[in-house]
């Protein structure tokens, strides 16, 4: 009899391309996930592990039993949300991620709120761009993110997955007091020319739709700082050493010398859940999604809305 946990080692093996990404997806260390699958080399008698110059490689036999392992994997899923189901509440493990500032200014007050109503549920976090996470869930390592994209630029879901809308965040322009931009009630594109900016790293959503939004204005973005956490980006900012376009969620109180000014057409990223569609009967996924709706709707944290306050 083939061990579904010796199984599941090997398929995060084969999804992450190495023991050290198999042992960081699933909560184990890397002796751990070794272990398992030497146990499964073992009791089937074959190799199922290759060095391939500086990394590994799966055998032939060891595809075969990923495929295997991925309907077993399946099947398991069904059985819980089955079980779930009868059961007729929220109970078990949930896997969640969130984007940073979705993580900030949403997740605390909804995590609160289902731990509360919900003591049977395990809820457990990471901290993912949307970007990555559409893609973990897609794959089965996640079973809900709370994502984002740019009214410019949606982001399609992959086969399997379905979107649910959970409402807009705007966005404005954070600039230094005494920059010439200060002077000005509401900013257009065309302002920002020849502006230097603090940014988050490429590969990220906030880093496109800028990118994309200069240059389709005819603009080539001056970007001096890549600056992941928006708190960075504000004290860069408080210095005077650049402008940044944050949004309002998660954004925190705005330090002195720091003013926000309008942009028009408002930047909007578009707020949603993105779920596999086999988990839309777990009821522990649908008190979930109500969670979000709710924090949602309610607007951005006091902290956000506070910041909000300054923009003149």
């Amino acid at each position: 009899m083939l061990d579904l946990s010796r199984l599941r080692a090997l398929h995060a093996v084969q999804l992450h391309g190495s023991v050290g990404g198999a042992a960081q997806a699933l909560g184990y260390t890397p002796s751990a996930v070794s272990q398992q699958i030497a146990k499964l080399e073992r009791e089937t008698g074959t190799t199922l592990l290759q060095r391939q110059g500086r990394g590994i490689a799966l055998t032939d036999d060891a595809l075969m039993l990923v495929r295997t392992a991925q309907e077993m994997l399946s099947l398991a899923e069904q059985a819980e949300i089955a079980l779930e189901e009868r059961k007729g509440r929220p109970a078990g493990r949930l896997r969640l991620a969130a984007f940073p500032s979705g993580a900030r200014g949403l997740m605390p007050r909804v995590l609160a709120q289902l731990a509360a109503d919900h003591p049977q549920l395990d809820l457990r976090m990471s901290e993912v761009d949307p970007h990555l996470s559409v893609g973990l869930v897609a794959r089965g390592e996640i079973d809900l993110a709370l994502a984002h994209d740019w009214d410019i630029a949606p982001m399609p879901a992959p086969e399997g997955v379905c979107s649910v809308p959970l409402g807009e965040d705007h966005c404005e322009v954070l600039v230094p007091a005494g920059h010439p931009l200060a002077a000005l009630d509401t900013l257009e594109t065309a302002d920002l020319a020849g502006r230097r900016w603090v940014c988050q790293p490429p590969g990220t959503v906030c880093h496109d739709w800028l990118h994309t939004t200069l240059r389709t204005a005819g603009q080539e973005p001056d970007v001096a700082y890549y600056v992941a956490e928006f708190q960075t980006q504000t004290a860069l900012v408080a210095a005077g050493l650049g402008i940044a376009l944050l949004p309002r969620l998660g954004r925190g109180p705005l330090p002195d010398g720091v003013v926000l000014r309008a942009l028009e057409p408002v930047p909007t990223r578009r707020l949603f859940a993105v779920t596999r569609d086999c988990l839309l009967r777990r009821p522990a996924v649908r008190a979930t999604l109500r969670a979000l709706r709710e924090a949602a709707g309610a607007g951005p944290s006091r902290n956000a809305a506070n910041a909000t306050d300054r923009v003149v």
